[in-house]
């Protein structure tokens, strides 16, 4: 890695850091307020893991849904604001290669993923203790969470020619995914089908193995959870990399 990527990922970070208020804080303050809203009303409906109270169950899944959220949002909004306003060729100028490119991109998605979640975890640690059972186990998912969405937030804004269709992307796939991906509920407390239906949803490995690391208990093995979320991230960096190799729809 040359200086030209280090430039690169500096601007990529510094880019949502002068903008704190709309990129950290807000993200932060809407996920809380689920936090407040869901735990009130659902912390005596929902059943979770034996000697897990229910407040403390959805502390994880909502800083996971805060961190893939926000990975994704970063390389995807800034690809595409690039692309529409021009700017995306000053990038393509440099003598970067597409691997550096997508580098740069990728990581600073999942620092910006990861500083949100830590906010989202330092502020509600405040009102509900939760346990840590493997901190390596939270490191992983967390990291790798953040570099998949990162990823499909790469192969999102290169895909988007308009914000519109980001925003029908983020809202129409990102979106449901997310929220029905085990953050709010146990699987095991769905009907059968719904079960099989959860388990086809990759974010569901992402959430369910990042809870693994608070409470040593899960819903799927935490390594199934791992094999999952490495193949998929294996997959979509090749793909996004492919893309970025061709130039698609960055070149012209």
């Amino acid at each position: 890695m040359n200086r030209g990527f280090y430039t690169l990922f500096y601007k990529e970070t510094l880019r949502f850091y002068k903008v704190a208020l709309q990129t950290i804080l807000a993200p932060i303050i809407t996920t809380l307020l689920y936090f407040v809203v869901f735990s009130h009303v659902l912390k005596d409906r929902v059943a979770v893991f034996d000697d897990v109270s229910y407040t403390s169950f959805l502390i994880p899944g909502l800083v996971m849904m805060t961190i893939i959220q926000n990975a994704f949002a970063n390389s995807s909004s800034s690809l595409i604001q690039s692309k529409v306003t021009g700017n995306i060729v000053f990038v393509l100028l440099t003598p970067l290669s597409y691997i550096e490119f997508f580098m740069a991109f990728m990581l600073a998605a999942v620092v910006r993923g990861l500083v949100v979640g830590m906010g989202v975890f330092l502020v509600a640690i405040c009102f509900v203790p939760v346990p840590i059972h493997s901190f390596i186990f939270l490191l992983l998912f967390a990291l790798l969470g953040s570099a998949v969405l990162g990823t499909l937030g790469i192969i999102a804004g290169i895909w988007a020619e308009k914000f519109d269709q980001l925003a029908g992307f983020q809202n129409f796939v990102i979106m449901p995914l997310s929220f029905l991906s085990g953050v709010f509920y146990s699987i095991h407390s769905l009907p059968e089908f719904w079960q099989m239906v959860s388990h086809l949803n990759p974010f569901f490995y992402m959430i369910d193995g990042f809870r693994y690391g608070f409470f040593g208990v899960s819903d799927v093995s935490p390594w199934v959870s791992l094999t999952v979320i490495l193949t998929a991230l294996l997959g979509l960096t090749l793909f996004a990399i492919n893309l970025l190799k061709q130039g698609y729809r960055l070149r012209h």
